[in-house]
């Protein structure tokens, strides 16, 4: 949500300023306890998920609201002052160096030579610019003073809201509302009537009928998993209402928990599904310790289905679970749930996938025709189109089948439907389609709601690189410090839970085994924009809009993609809305025009990167560092650069206070200035080619750590001296090249990479076409056991080399090894080397023949992929023993070691590792 998500931003930039080496400003103390008391109470406030009996939403609505305009005033006042402050600052120093050159001039020129005018301004400016600080610490002061004041006031309103609630609170958590059991009981009895459209579900009715039938005896969990509208529910009805498991089961019971759930209703409806004798007047007077003593009575010596339909929690199910008796009769519980952690409960789960498109396209005919005819021939073509943009969601699909059903049969009105899915789809989502997606919205834990709502920002249908996207959430402030833990990680923590809630999915995994692309559903992103919308949190740009947003110049992040819409999109209407956003914090998207970046002073993010235009000759969207630079309160900066190698970089880098991602794509590599060593607050700089100037000795800038940093590719000439190592002390990926033999490379000191203690994740290039003598290079490299990944290309190491220089690193999971990185006709490993090496990659290692190994040499290893191997006389067939293993992969490689794979599969299969897969 928007406050929260203001809470933390300007609890981060209060905590930026008063950890930073060198803050451009100071706030008072008094002050900034003010407001740090103020943030605590109100983000404690939300993060509780305040009690909102008998208030309305609107009223909730105006409530956050107050904090948010609060919060986002407070980080206006000061990083305009951050900005008027590094900038007025600038201009002096500009102006002090112009008026000392002349000085010096008029020294060894004569004394006689008289100031120009402009020499005269200089000195003007210099002289007024402690009474310019002085005037401008006075309204900071003033204008934060007013700020609290207002936090006040709210932090008063919370406490009255607390006081007046918390009876009635108690009451509605300790009294059972009779009408609430009485509706309960209602839509049990239209359970038993009621049978959804089950097409496209028939392998899965099978495969749960079959769990729910085997022959064991022993009580089986079984979870049903997917995201919200995937058809769980349906599913779960139509198994329960089989003649065959009605036959099978001695008694059935169907309870929806869902999230807000109450124990005692739980058990309540069971006991009226599988007791005949009892009623609601009955059992509404017995306590919930009474009410689970008489379930499990009733089950004990029967052979029971219980159905848990919309479980939200784990604690939810351990609450209940105890009523549940293993009585050794083949019993079973079914539940349905969006949350993996949920579904871990049980051992024998389904997870629901999209439909494809010939399910969706019957699942469309049977909710617009049901016992009529097929579809008319003249409409089955656009029909197709309808059901394909539904993307496989089968509520969308029966929302749009319901409109479908409702409306003209018309080829014109179908077309406009075809056109519109996603509007229709929300049109038609108040008792159905958008109800339920909002439910898991509204259930997501405060923290994970700005996360989720961001995902809005991007394309529809786009693969987001996860790495870009963690970075993205530390930068807009987005992520709640843990101590002991990296921002970035905790973000990649919030990332896993909203994939676990099916709210994001999983696109693609890397190496690792860590998400590397997501994506999220067109409906989810469409709740995501409206949601975001109303709250003000997030504007993304539509097709088709021509008039100027209502409210636009508040918005603080705004999305724009050109090629969300081929047609109608008017960049020039893009360029005119946003001369009305001078607050905006973010710009992402491919923009379409250059756009005229100083009218965005305050601006934090800035990513114009987009990498499916890389090759366009059409250059109107790169910016250069320099331009770039004026903006000094970026955090995150993702550009394609127009400058060339000789261009460089400009000094005023370092006039950005608080950058912590800097990445930037060219085709040329850049020169760094010495600067950058200045540059504390930097997490993570990414170039297509990065040559790093040696780091100050002596002076004021010799003390400059840059203990912030992470990530640091692509570097170019890399020296490793100790100087260096010395300032980039936690970093934790680092990729470097070496294209061309430098100069005085024998003084290259790779064997201080070991001092790198935080190092986890390194790759090594030489260009295959170097000189012996740099290839000498990687004899002396030592590599720190902090290692996780290393990637090697061009080192043309001796297969020797490998149980002395990489196998004994004791955390190496992924290993890979490209092009020329090994020379030699044959590896023979030793034993207790690669310990915990999960992924091995051996790429155009061309001279290999031989592989000489053991099972017990790579005892964890998961992936093992050979590629471009045409001289490998065979893959060890040992390799097929190895427990853990899970895939091969060949590509290119000789006869006989796709022969020798092939053999390793039907071993593998024989002993019943049906998941073994052999890609060719």
């Amino acid at each position: 949500m928007a406050a929260y998500a203001a809470l933390l931003s300007l609890r981060h930039i209060i905590e930026q300023l008063q950890h930073h080496p060198s803050p451009p400003i100071s706030l008072d103390q008094n002050q900034v306890q003010s407001l740090t008391n103020n943030l605590n109470f109100l983000q404690e406030f939300l993060e509780q998920g305040y009690p909102c009996v008998g208030i309305s939403k609107e009223a909730i609505d105006v409530f956050e609201s107050r904090i948010a305009d609060a919060a986002h005033a407070a980080e206006d006042i000061i990083e305009t002052r951050i900005v008027d402050q590094i900038l007025t600052e600038s201009t002096a120093q500009a102006s002090k160096d112009i008026t000392e050159t002349w000085v010096s001039d008029q020294i060894l020129g004569g004394a006689g030579s008289s100031r120009s005018p402009s020499t005269r301004q200089n000195v003007n400016i210099v002289a007024g610019l402690d009474v310019v600080e002085k005037i401008s610490s006075v309204d900071l002061y003033r204008d934060l003073d007013k700020v609290i004041q207002d936090m006040g006031l709210i932090k008063k309103d919370v406490m009255e809201i607390k006081d007046i609630n918390i009876g009635r609170i108690e009451d509605h958590d300790l009294h059972i509302n009779s009408s609430t059991l009485a509706g309960a009981a209602s839509s049990r009895s239209h359970l038993t009537t009621r049978r959804d459209a089950v097409v496209g579900l028939d392998e899965l009715l099978i495969e749960v009928m079959d769990k729910l039938t085997g022959q064991q005896s022993n009580l089986h969990i079984i979870p049903i998993v997917g995201m919200g509208g995937i058809g769980k529910t349906t599913l779960a009805r139509n198994v329960y209402a089989k003649p065959l498991i009605m036959q099978h089961f001695d008694i059935r019971a169907w309870v929806t928990v869902s999230q807000n759930y109450n124990v005692q209703e739980i058990l309540l409806e069971i006991l009226l599904c599988i007791s005949k004798e009892k009623n609601l007047e009955s059992l509404s007077w017995m306590s919930e310790g009474e009410l689970g003593e008489t379930v499990h009575k009733t089950l004990w010596g029967r052979r029971y289905l219980i159905v848990l339909d919309d479980i939200w929690s784990v604690e939810a199910w351990d609450k209940v679970n105890l009523f549940f008796p293993e009585n050794g009769q083949g019993s079973r519980i079914m539940i349905t749930t969006r949350l993996s952690d949920v579904a871990s409960i049980g051992s024998h789960g389904v997870v629901m996938d999209f439909l494809n498109e010939d399910k969706s396209w019957d699942l469309l005919c049977k909710s617009v025709f049901e016992e009529e005819d097929d579809c008319p021939p003249e409409l089955e073509e656009i029909g197709k189109k309808i059901a394909k943009n539904c993307e496989g969601l089968p509520l969308s699909i029966v929302v749009i089948g319901g409109h479908l059903a409702k409306s003209k049969r018309t080829r014109e009105h179908w077309e406009y439907i075809s056109e519109n899915t996603n509007t229709i789809v929300n049109l038609e989502d108040n008792e159905r389609c958008l109800k339920v997606l909002q439910l898991s919205y509204n259930h997501l834990p405060v923290h994970l709601k700005p996360c989720f709502l961001y995902m809005g920002v991007f394309p529809e249908d786009n693969k987001i690189r996860v790495s870009c996207l963690v970075k993205l959430w530390v930068s807009e402030g987005f992520v709640k410090p843990i101590n002991g833990k990296s921002l970035e990680v905790v973000s990649r923590e919030y990332l896993q839970e909203l994939c676990d809630r099916n709210l994001i999915l999983v696109h693609k995994r890397g190496s690792n085994g860590n998400i590397k692309f997501c994506n999220i559903h067109d409906l989810l992103r469409e709740l995501c924009l409206r949601e975001a919308q109303r709250e003000k949190f997030l504007y993304v740009t539509r097709p088709h809009e021509l008039a100027i947003p209502h409210g636009i110049n508040t918005q603080r992040r705004i999305g724009i993609h050109q090629s969300m819409s081929k047609k109608g999109y008017l960049p020039d209407q893009v360029l005119h809305m946003l001369q009305y956003v001078p607050l905006v914090r973010s710009l992402i998207g491919k923009f379409g025009k250059y756009l005229p970046l100083h009218d965005f002073r305050l601006l934090r993010v800035l990513k114009a990167d987009d990498k499916k235009s890389y090759f366009d000759y059409n250059r109107q969207y790169e910016y250069s560092v320099k331009v770039v630079s004026r903006l000094v309160n970026l955090r995150f900066i993702a550009i394609r650069s127009n400058g060339r190698r000789s261009s460089g970089f400009p000094s005023s880098l370092n006039l950005f206070w608080n950058l912590q991602t800097l990445i930037v794509s060219c085709n040329w590599g850049v020169v760094a200035p010495c600067e950058i060593w200045n540059m504390t607050q930097l997490k993570h700089v990414h170039f297509d080619g990065l040559e790093l100037p040696d780091p100050p000795i002596g002076g004021k800038d010799d003390e400059f750590i840059l203990g912030n940093l992470q990530t640091l590719t692509d570097i170019l000439k890399f020296k490793c001296g100790e100087e260096v190592v010395k300032r980039i002390p936690n970093i934790n990926k680092l990729q470097i090249s070496y294209f061309e033999e430098p100069q005085e490379f024998l003084s290259y000191c790779l064997d201080n990479l070991g001092h790198l203690h935080k190092l986890e994740s390194l790759r090594f290039i030489l260009y295959p076409r170097n000189k012996a003598s740099l290839n000498d290079l990687v004899q002396n490299f030592i590599l720190p056991n902090s290692l996780k990944k290393l990637t090697l290309m061009g080192t043309k190491l001796k297969w020797e080399d490998m149980n002395t220089k990489i196998g004994l690193l004791p955390n190496l999971q992924v290993l890979k090894l490209k092009e020329y990185s090994f020379v030699g006709t044959e590896w023979e490993t030793v034993e207790g080397q690669f310990c915990n090496l999960k992924f091995l990659l051996i790429h155009m290692c061309s001279e290999l023949e031989w592989w000489t190994t053991d099972s017990s040499h790579f005892p964890r290893l998961e992936h093992l992929q050979l590629q471009f191997l045409d001289k490998l006389k065979e893959i060890p067939s040992c390799i097929g023993e190895i427990s853990t293993l899970q895939s091969i992969q060949l590509l290119r490689c000789s006869n006989e070691a796709v022969i020798s794979a092939k053999e390793i599969l039907k071993e593998q299969e024989d002993f019943g590792n049906v998941d073994f897969r052999l890609v060719e």
